[in-house]
């Protein structure tokens, strides 16, 4: 157990000791000319276990989401998006700003979007209307307390959109923790999707760095894409060096997250004013309502922040994420204060 418990999210890993060796000792060269043998291996060590054709490495999970929006739309068209999905809601609006294409939400059951629905609100372009040209998709699901899409969901949003020519984007930003929860090989998810972006910097405990995967075109035109947003760097091997540890080593370890997530909201689901079924927390992530007669949700953080447990309160609810630098004592730090405080 650290000083701190920082349950606010699982970006706040830490680079493990092996990844630090890995930065100090990765052979670089530059990758904007194409010839960084570390970022290199990493690329082809992810589009094999997504079974794509290539890969390409990027500064952050909205990034990565942001050039896929752009090269499978144009502008004055529409996108499909779930609402309370992070790319809509979290990601400084890039599909209107950076892609100036439309988001089109619909709502789900924790995430996973009625696909008669979808193909209802899918558009043939007018002088009225745009074009649908993509539908986005997220697992596990940040803002549904990391709840996995059902892959028979997927399926029929995959069938959806090859009737009518359009593309599919999956933002599996924590794709290892649903396969980790589900048990369907991440290669299955990403082979319903024409595109899949993951974050080495979340559970996987890389200090920075996703990767975008798809056809080889696709990632082609995506390079100059990331490029125009200032994301081309020079001798990055030093951090894609520990994202090759990510997806070698830490992705075997996430059952043990979401063993302390359940752990944790079977804990406090009967304290007064938590509002959280535990059955519904499937990965590292629970997010609870709080009705108490004398403790806002505001003043709740403040309490656990002096008894050194941190969390955050995103759409008016708590979030508690689990990762690498919690243990056991960490959660029986939280439930000790949840009970203090709420009595």
């Amino acid at each position: 157990m650290s000083e701190i418990s920082d349950f606010r999210s699982d970006t706040v890993t830490r680079p493990t000791e092996s990844m630090r060796r890995a930065m100090a000792e990765a052979v670089v060269g530059d990758d904007v000319l194409g010839d960084d043998p570390t970022t290199l291996k990493l690329e082809a060590l992810a589009a094999d276990i997504m079974g794509k054709e290539a890969a390409l490495f990027v500064p952050s999970g909205t990034m990565g989401n942001a050039i896929a929006a752009k090269v499978w739309t144009r502008e004055l068209e529409e996108v499909i998006v779930e609402a309370r999905s992070h790319i809509y809601n979290m990601e400084s609006t890039h599909l209107t700003f950076i892609s100036r294409v439309t988001p089109r939400p619909l709502p789900s059951r924790r995430g996973a979007m009625d696909p008669d629905e979808v193909e209802t609100h899918i558009r043939k372009p007018s002088v009225h209307v745009p074009r649908t040209s993509l539908i986005c998709v997220e697992s596990s699901h940040n803002n549904w307390g990391g709840a996995v899409l059902p892959l028979d969901n997927i399926k029929a949003l995959r069938a959806a959109a090859d009737k009518h020519g359009i593309k599919l984007h999956l933002d599996g930003a924590r794709i290892f923790n649903a396969s980790a929860a589900s048990g369907i090989p991440v290669k299955e998810y990403a082979g319903l999707a024409d595109s899949v972006m993951f974050c080495l910097s979340k559970g996987l405990s890389a200090p920075v760095g996703s990767v975008l995967v798809g056809p080889r075109d696709f990632i082609d035109y995506g390079r100059r894409v990331r490029k125009a947003l200032g994301g081309g760097m020079r001798q990055v091997g030093v951090l894609a060096a520990p994202g090759i540890i990510s997806l070698t080593e830490m992705t075997r370890r996430l059952g043990e997250d979401h063993a302390r997530a359940k752990r944790l909201a079977e804990a406090i689901a009967g304290l007064p004013g938590v509002v959280l079924d535990p059955a519904e927390v499937e990965t590292n992530i629970l997010i609870f309502g709080l009705s108490h007669p004398r403790v806002t949700i505001s003043d709740f953080l403040a309490e656990l922040r002096k008894r050194r447990v941190l969390a955050l309160a995103p759409f008016g609810g708590i979030r508690m994420v689990t990762h690498k630098d919690i243990d056991d004592e960490d959660v029986d730090r939280a439930v000790a204060a949840f009970k203090e405080v709420l009595g």
